[in-house]
């Protein structure tokens, strides 16, 4: 049987440009920035386009939350190669406080709806590092989760999914649906191609409200300060170790 697979797709700053933290301190810069989709989750678009080219995945419907700009990223997936978009609009306003919950729960609600047999997300996104939203969707669904995938391969309405954990690999079997969060040594995703991006065009993006999903995306916590981490102190070349000491006792150090 070939599956339906969900991906989750964000709207980030590049990972190129250098983050500048607002005046006021209650974020960070996005104003006239460059965006671009989450690294992570353009290898979980890969992945996702690799299943169906072997006839694994039988449709991909990619989805983002966000404001309008957020169709910017579905039209890159669909030129990746998805078959359809749904863009889950929430104002700028809201937008500044939606979380990892939140989108767990929207993303869960559409696999209900798009009867989907996997979700597949990057496993963080580079602008709040926050590494929960694969564990939280599994969780509302009460499906199996495989995250840090570094290989996945479908069986009989199972998969074996290599996982990155600390110690080095591991190899794990989980029943489908599933979900799964991808790593970054999953794969190398590829660069749209002109013709496929004015193909993207004329794809279909559905648009949908947090509302419309019956999730309510009020803010769960409050930040009360964005700051630039502490400048970096230049080091100091010493000339022996009685010198090295010293300076270490000076600074409290030991």
């Amino acid at each position: 049987m070939m599956a339906r697979v969900l991906v989750g797709v964000k709207r980030v700053i590049d990972y190129a440009v250098k983050i500048r933290v607002k005046p006021d301190k209650t974020g960070v810069v996005t104003d006239g920035v460059k965006h671009s989709m989450n690294p992570f989750d353009e290898i979980a678009v890969e992945e996702a386009v690799r299943m169906k080219e072997k006839k694994v995945a039988a449709e991909i419907i990619a989805v983002s939350c966000g404001p309008p700009q957020a169709q910017e990223v579905l039209r890159t997936a669909l030129a990746m190669g998805v078959d359809k978009g749904i863009h889950v609009e929430v104002s700028p306003a809201e937008y500044e406080t939606l979380q990892p919950i939140h989108i767990s729960k929207i993303l869960a609600k559409i696999a209900q709806n798009e009867k989907a047999d996997m979700v597949i997300v990057g496993k963080q996104a580079i602008d709040d590092d926050c590494n929960q939203t694969a564990q939280m969707t599994a969780a509302v669904l009460d499906w199996p989760q495989a995250t840090y995938a570094s290989k996945i391969e479908k069986g009989d309405n199972e998969l074996t999914v290599t996982r990155e954990v600390d110690g080095g690999l591991e190899t794990i079997k989980c029943k489908l649906p599933a979900v799964i969060s991808a790593d970054l040594r999953l794969n190398e995703p590829r660069y749209a191609t002109l013709p496929n991006i004015m193909k993207a065009k004329k794809k279909p993006i559905q648009k949908l409200s947090p509302k419309d999903l019956g999730v309510d995306v009020s803010p769960r916590i409050q930040v009360i300060s964005v700051e630039d981490p502490p400048t970096r102190q230049a080091g100091a070349i010493l000339p022996d170790v009685d010198a090295l000491v010293g300076k270490l006792k000076e600074g409290g150090h030991i």
